[in-house]
């Protein structure tokens, strides 16, 4: 995204329209995104459901063969295990890529607003300190106190 913004400079595009055309770049790349992260919370959220219609299914194998006791095992396992597998998809693979989704959501978002907003303070031709004290404001404290300490 930064080269593409550097690219729109060095073509003399004016402001608005690089700023514009990099805010609806990031809003599709976040969009696009926030499309994954609900698919998954979907996913994560009906995983124990169908884990529960597997129990009721094995339930009634169970009770349908219940003068037949060898017949009893194999069924109660199936709905022991679909009720494992239900939560095992929903809190160990889906909810956790979720978590993992919107943090990236919000990086990326903070990350990408701060190269458009660096590209526009050099399409705008401010000098290099002022360029840098703006986007140090992004920077949390600490990092704040390292770059500082670096400099």
């Amino acid at each position: 995204m930064l080269a593409k913004g550097v690219q729109y400079i060095a073509d003399g595009y004016e402001l608005e329209f690089i700023k514009e055309a990099m805010e609806r770049e990031r809003d599709l790349q976040l969009s696009r995104l926030s499309e994954g992260k609900r698919v998954m919370k979907a996913l994560g959220d009906s995983a124990p459901a169908f884990g529960m219609i597997g129990t009721l299914v094995g339930l009634v194998q169970m009770l349908a063969n219940m003068d037949d006791p060898a017949a009893i095992g194999p069924s109660m396992a199936v709905a022991l295990l679909t009720t494992l597998y239900g939560a095992l998809i929903s809190n160990i693979l889906c909810l956790p890529m979720v978590d993992k989704l919107d943090a990236k959501f919000d990086v990326d978002e903070l990350n990408q607003t701060l190269i458009i907003d660096g590209v526009c303070q050099i399409r705008e031709s401010k000098s290099p300190a002022l360029i840098k004290e703006m986007l140090v404001a992004y920077l949390p404290e600490k990092a704040r106190v390292d770059l500082a300490e670096a400099a």
